[in-house]
């Protein structure tokens, strides 16, 4: 690909422009244009649930910078509605066509909806955007009393410490035994101990019943007969891949977009995909297809993506990352490496680090505040699970030779 070709960015976040950033570091001098539904440049998604809730910090202050110049077009506000893979087009609302020689679809997940909530009310939220964060600003300020988040994961986690930091009263309401059970009994005592010692309301093992809404408050009838009171209720239960549009598209859509190892899209020539809304083989595990929610998988997802895409289908090479990813709750961090989904068992490795083992093969690790044993044990598991090796694919992209790839998140 040279002058004269077009690479269309479908997606502009994290994992978007990761892409553009690497196709331009390797010489690609064609035009380049990036789509994206929200009305901003990439920010950095993981604020939303910390320091954009607390007021800490502003949408403007998460802005990632590009490390190299883009000179890319931005069709920002923008929401593709439908691909067509034998045309080579884009649509874009209002029946503009937009063709491509290349793809990158790189559009995410969207939150999942819980049945039977009144999400028509401003007080019931999702909590993935930055316009997400200032509608639960406003539902919060309005009313001094108790905020309540719906699920135990992650964001659930993040967002009642963030309720705490600020002084505000709020209920953590899950389905799991535990916050963060799906890290083993250890990790998710920790988190539990954790919040009970910020004074944050759990209440696990349940769900809701009935919502009751009032013009003040939200009454929530668990399922546990607990009636829990909110002025603000943040719904955080998962995501699902956001590939309404590309039904009908030819690509294989089954929890995602299917790809081959190499993160081309199955079916397709000249597609390939980056970051959550992937589903593809990472052979250092196995050859079970998958998907990877991680900030870091996002951004070395969308530079290998770009690579493979310039090398084309036949020389493009396996990706095959040891996933990383962390977080932090009140001041204390929790790091997980591998795929700790896929263990039968867990083990404990040292003091707050939990492994996670599948057929006697330890597959993942997850630390509790022990950053320096987490160090080990990543080198460790890289040792034990190693890459497939690949033979370099030869660079058939003009301008100038590749510079080291950057390699870290921002």
């Amino acid at each position: 690909m040279s002058d004269g070709d077009r690479i269309v960015i479908a997606g502009a976040g994290v994992a978007g422009l990761r892409a553009a950033e690497r196709l331009r570091e390797l010489g690609f001098d064609g035009e380049l244009v990036l789509i994206g539904d929200e009305p901003r440049r990439p920010y950095h998604r993981p604020s939303v649930s910390k320091q954009l809730i607390t007021g800490a910090a502003r949408p403007v202050d998460m802005t990632l910078k590009s490390y190299t110049e883009l000179d890319a077009r931005w069709r920002l506000g923008t929401r593709a509605t439908h691909l067509d893979t034998t045309q080579h087009v884009v649509h874009l609302p209002g029946g503009e066509e937009l063709w491509y020689d290349g793809l990158v679809v790189a559009t995410g997940v969207v939150p999942r909806h819980l049945p039977g909530s009144p999400r028509h009310d401003p007080r019931v939220r999702v909590l993935r955007t930055a316009e997400d964060a200032a509608a639960v600003r406003r539902a919060l300020a309005a009313s001094n009393k108790a905020a309540v988040v719906i699920g135990g994961g992650l964001i659930g986690c993040e967002f009642a410490a963030s309720m705490r930091q600020m002084g505000r009263d709020v209920t953590l309401v899950g389905h799991a035994r535990a916050p963060l059970y799906r890290f083993g009994p250890r990790i998710a005592a920790s988190v539990t101990e954790l919040h009970r010692q910020h004074r944050a309301g759990l209440a696990m093992n349940t769900a809701v019943r009935h919502w009751i809404s009032t013009k003040e408050t939200f009454g929530l009838h668990l399922t546990n007969n607990q009636l829990v009171v909110a002025s603000c209720v943040v719904l955080a239960i998962g995501s699902v891949p956001a590939v309404d549009w590309l039904r009908g598209s030819g690509l294989t859509l089954d929890d995602g977009v299917l790809c081959e190892p190499t993160l081309f899209a199955t079916g397709a020539e000249d597609v390939v995909v980056a970051g959550d809304v992937a589903r593809w083989p990472n052979l250092r595990f196995d050859d079970e297809p998958r998907r990877v929610e991680h900030w870091l998988n996002a951004v070395e997802s969308g530079r290998a993506a770009a690579e493979n895409l310039l090398a084309g289908r036949g020389q493009a090479r396996p990706f095959t990352p040891l996933p990383r990813a962390w977080s932090s709750l009140y001041e204390v961090r929790l790091q997980t490496i591998g795929l700790p989904a896929l263990a039968e068992d867990t083990v404990r490795l040292a003091d707050g680090v939990t492994g996670f083992v599948r057929a006697g093969e330890l597959v993942g690790a997850c630390g509790w505040d022990r950053p320096k044993a987490m160090l080990y044990w990543t080198a460790e598991l890289d040792r034990r699970l190693p890459a497939p090796a690949t033979t370099p694919a030869p660079a058939r992209w003009s301008g100038p030779e590749a510079r080291p790839a950057v390699g870290t998140a921002p």
